[in-house]
């Protein structure tokens, strides 16, 4: 059986890789992937702690973060079709001139 030690190091581990390939990577998709990856390394730790500690706080929060997740999907990717819709690229650095 892991115990909570487990869970946060992969929890850890799950965030760290997300907040690496938002701060390395241009590509908008691949931001938003990696906001992705932060937000479930989050859901695992708020759910471990919750299980481990037999609280059901923790479960309120890990459905807020899903709830959030899905919210930050649908409008980051209608974001970013129609920026490509506009300016032909989803990288970040060519859309620092688009103003207006």
């Amino acid at each position: 059986m892991p115990t909570l030690e487990y869970y946060i190091i992969l929890s850890i581990i799950l965030f760290l890789i997300g907040l690496f390939g938002f701060l390395s990577r241009r590509n908008l998709i691949v931001i938003l992937i990696s906001i992705e990856i932060m937000l479930n390394g989050l859901i695992i730790l708020f759910a471990a702690i919750s299980y481990f500690t037999k609280d059901i706080s923790g479960y309120i929060i890990v459905f807020f973060i899903i709830a959030m997740a899905a919210a930050e999907a649908a409008i980051g990717l209608s974001l970013v079709v129609l920026i490509y819709k506009r300016l032909r690229t989803v990288y970040s650095d060519e859309i620092t001139n688009f103003k207006g």
